[in-house]
C-alpha cells in the first residue's frame, strides 16, 4: 500500500448518489403547501453553487432557511441516504477499508448525516471533515458552525492548505469547489466523477473524468471490486429501446450510446467498433460481415421474442453471446391476437370506418360471436399455447398444429398436419418464428385449403406469407377478414412511407409490427434483456442464451473466475487444467457445456496466482475468447 498518497473524496452526489439536503427537503417540507416549489429553489441553489456561478456559503444559509428542518428529521434523512450510496462505492467497500488511513471525506455537507453513512464503509472518524449544525431549543436546524472551514466560500482550499497532507493528493467530486482543490495548487490530480451527475462547468476544467469509482481506481492501479472498470463496457441500444434498459446499463456502470432507428449494415459496420455489448430489436440485421468489424463485442441482445435478424452462427464462432426476451411480451401479442379476432368477427373496422364517413350501418349481417368458433393455431410456442388457454377459456374451440411435438393445454386439439387443421377451424391466427424454411410458409395451396369465410390472422414474421395470395383470398371472399401485423418490407423509422397491396381492403386490420409494443411487454424486455447480459459479463452466466452453451453459474466468492471460450473438439479441457497444474494453480470449482460448435469453460481458481497463468491460457490451443473476472 503507498504511504505517500491521499484520497480525498466528496461526500453529495459522489459517495451517495443524491444531494443530502435535497433530500432532507423532501423530509421536512412533506406536508407543506409550496413543497415541490421550495424544493426546486433549493435543487436550484444546490446546482449555482456547485456549478460555481453562486457563492457556496450565502446558499447554505438560504438552503436551511428554506428547508425548516429539525433534528428529527436527521434519523429518517440518514436511512434514505444509506439506500442511496452510489453503485460503485458498494462495489469497492474493500478498497475503503483497506486504504482507510489515506482516504478523507471532504464535504460541505453536515456531519450530522455523513459519519453514519461513510464509517459503515470503514472511513475513520477522524478522517471526515464537514460542516456541523445549529440547533435551537426547539431543535431546529438554524445554521451552522460559522468557524468551520467548510463553512466558508473556498472552504477545501483552506482546510487542505491547514491539513497540509504529506504526499500526493487525488480529489474525486462532482463539484466546482472539489475542482478548486486542484486550481489552488493543493492536488496533484482532480477527477471530475460523473457517476450520478454531470456537471459541465465542472468536466470542462476537468483534466481527468471518472464515470465510476472503478475508473478512478483502474487510473491509479488500486485494487477494484472487478476486473475491469464497468464504464469500459460500451453498449449501443438501437431501434428505441426502452429507456428502463438504458438506466439499468447506467445504473451498472456502462457507457450507453442510443439510436433511434434501426442501422443498415454498412452503417452498424461502422458504429460496432469498440461496442462490448449491442441491443437491437426487429429490424436491425447483424452479419457476419458486421462482426467482422466488431472488435471487443462480448454480446448481442434481440430486444424481442425473434433472432432471425441476427447470424447465431457467426456470433458462436466469434464466441459472442446471444439473448432475447422469449417470454416479455407474450401477453401483448396474444391480446392482440383475441383483440383483432372478436373485431373482424363483427366486422367493427368497416363499420367504424362508416361512421367517420357519416354513414350508419346498423346491421348484424356477416357479424359472429367468437364462442362455439374454432380457432386454429399454427405454432403452438410460447405464444400460441398462452392463446389457446384464453381463448378457450372465452369459449372457442382450439386446435394446433406444429412441426415440433408440444404439451396441449387446456382441451387443445392438436392436428397431424396443416391441412387437417385448416380443414376444421373457422379462424387461422399463424404464430411460427422466422427460419429461412417458413419463408411463404402460407401461400394459394394453404388459402384454398381453409374454410370460405375464414378470417386469417398473421402476427408472426412477415415473409411467411405470401402476401398476393391473401390480398386474392380477401378478394375473392375466401378470406372474410384478415389482421396482418407484420410485413415482408417495413420501413426503417417511423418518418418512412408504409406501401402494401392490404391498404384498403375490406375488413381488414393493419397494424405497424405493435404486437409486442405495450408498455408492460417494453418494460419486461427492458428489463428482462439487459439482466440477461450483465449476468454473462460480470458472473459468466450464459442461462437463456440462444447459441451459447447454457450455464447457471453459482456465485463467485473469494475466488476469481475464468472464463475460456473455445471450438469443440477433443482435448481442450485437458490442455486447460494442464496449464492451471503448470502454473500451481489451486481449481476450487470447474464447469464445462459444449454444443456442437463450441466449448464454454470456467474455472473458479484462488486468489493468489502467478499472472502468467492468464497469457498461458489465451495460448490454448482452439482458444476463441478468453476472460478473468474477480
Amino acid at each position: 500500500m503507498s504511504k505517500d498518497k491521499y484520497y480525498i473524496i466528496d461526500f453529495d452526489s459522489t459517495f451517495t448518489q443524491v444531494e443530502a439536503l435535497d433530500e432532507l427537503g423532501a423530509i421536512s417540507l412533506q406536508n407543506h403547501p409550496d413543497r415541490e416549489q421550495i424544493l426546486e429553489q433549493v435543487k436550484h441553489i444546490t446546482d449555482s453553487a456547485m456549478a460555481g456561478s453562486s457563492s457556496f456559503a450565502e446558499g447554505l444559509s438560504k438552503r436551511l432557511e428554506l428547508l425548516q428542518a429539525h433534528q428529527n428529521h436527521l434519523p429518517q434523512l440518514i436511512g434514505t441516504l444509506k439506500e442511496k450510496v452510489s453503485e460503485s462505492i458498494r462495489r469497492n467497500k474493500d478498497f475503503l477499508h483497506q486504504y482507510s488511513d489515506h482516504i478523507l471525506i471532504v464535504s460541505s455537507g453536515f456531519k450530522e448525516f455523513i459519519t453514519p453513512i461513510v464509517t459503515e464503509y470503514g472511513i475513520k472518524e477522524e478522517n471526515i471533515y464537514a460542516n456541523t449544525f445549529q440547533v435551537d431549543e426547539q431543535g431546529n436546524l438554524v445554521g451552522f458552525d460559522t468557524e468551520n472551514l467548510l463553512s466558508r466560500d473556498k472552504g477545501k482550499i483552506k482546510l487542505l492548505e491547514q491539513l497540509a497532507l504529506p504526499g500526493d493528493v487525488y480529489v474525486l467530486g462532482d463539484g466546482y469547489t472539489d475542482y478548486e482543490i486542484k486550481e489552488a495548487g493543493m492536488a496533484n490530480k482532480f477527477y471530475a466523477f460523473t457517476e450520478n451527475v454531470t456537471r459541465d462547468s465542472v468536466v470542462a476544467k476537468a483534466e481527468h473524468i471518472a464515470p465510476s469509482l472503478d475508473e478512478f481506481l483502474y487510473q491509479n492501479k488500486l485494487p477494484m471490486a472487478i476486473s475491469y472498470p464497468k464504464n469500459r463496457i460500451s453498449v449501443l441500444l438501437l431501434e428505441n429501446v426502452h429507456p428502463q434498459a438504458v438506466d439499468l446499463f447506467r445504473k451498472e456502470g456502462y457507457q450507453v450510446e442510443t439510436v433511434n432507428g434501426a442501422l443498415s449494415e454498412e452503417e452498424l459496420c461502422e458504429k460496432i467498433k469498440n461496442v462490448s455489448i449491442l441491443g437491437i430489436r426487429s429490424k436491425t440485421h447483424v452479419t457476419r460481415k458486421v462482426l467482422e468489424h466488431a472488435n471487443r463485442l462480448m454480446c448481442v441482445g434481440a430486444f424481442c421474442i425473434g433472432t432471425n435478424q441476427i447470424d447465431l452462427d457467426a456470433c458462436l464462432e466469434a464466441g459472442i453471446t446471444v439473448f432475447n426476451a422469449p417470454y416479455s411480451n407474450t401477453r401483448s401479442v396474444v391480446e392482440l391476437a383475441l383483440g383483432e379476432i372478436i373485431m373482424l368477427s363483427r366486422g367493427v373496422v368497416d363499420k367504424s370506418n362508416k361512421m367517420h364517413q357519416g354513414q350508419w350501418d346498423k346491421s348484424a349481417k356477416g357479424s359472429f360471436e367468437v364462442r362455439d368458433k374454432k380457432l386454429g393455431i399454427v405454432g403452438y410456442g410460447n405464444i400460441g399455447a398462452q392463446l389457446s388457454v384464453l381463448a378457450e377459456a372465452m369459449g372457442m374451440e382450439v386446435y394446433y398444429y406444429d412441426v415440433i411435438e408440444k404439451l396441449q393445454l387446456g382441451n387443445a386439439r392438436k392436428c397431424s398436419t396443416l391441412h387437417e387443421l385448416l380443414e376444421k377451424v373457422d379462424i387461422v391466427t399463424l404464430h411460427v418464428d422466422g427460419r429461412p424454411e417458413n419463408k411463404n410458409m402460407f401461400g394459394a395451396d394453404e388459402f384454398a385449403a381453409i374454410k370460405d369465410g375464414a378470417i386469417f390472422l398473421n402476427l408472426s414474421r412477415g415473409h411467411v406469407v405470401d402476401i398476393e395470395a391473401l390480398v386474392q383470398s380477401i378478394k375473392s371472399g375466401k378470406v372474410s377478414g384478415a389482421g396482418v401485423d407484420v410485413f415482408p418490407e417495413e420501413p426503417a423509422t417511423n418518418s418512412d412511407p408504409f406501401e402494401s397491396e392490404l391498404s384498403g381492403l375490406p375488413n381488414v386490420i393493419l397494424t405497424p409490427h405493435v404486437g409486442g409494443s405495450t408498455s408492460e411487454a417494453q418494460v419486461n424486455i427492458a428489463n428482462f434483456v439487459p439482466n440477461r447480459m450483465m449476468d454473462y459479463i460480470n458472473s459468466g452466466n450464459t442461462y437463456g442464451s440462444v447459441n451459447f452453451p447454457n450455464l447457471q453459474l453459482p456465485e463467485l466468492k473469494n475466488a476469481h473466475r475464468l472464463i475460456h471460450i473455445h471450438a469443440n473438439v477433443p482435448g481442450v479441457l485437458a490442455n486447460i487444467n494442464q496449464v492451471l497444474a503448470k502454473n500451481q494453480v489451486n481449481i476450487l470449482g470447474q464447469y464445462l457445456k459444449t454444443n456442437e460448435r463450441v466449448g464454454y469453460v470456467i474455472t473458479d481458481i484462488d486468489k493468489a496466482y502467478d499472472k502468467q497463468v492468464i497469457n498461458d491460457m489465451k495460448q490454448v490451443g482452439h482458444t476463441i475468447k478468453f476472460r478473468i473476472l474477480y
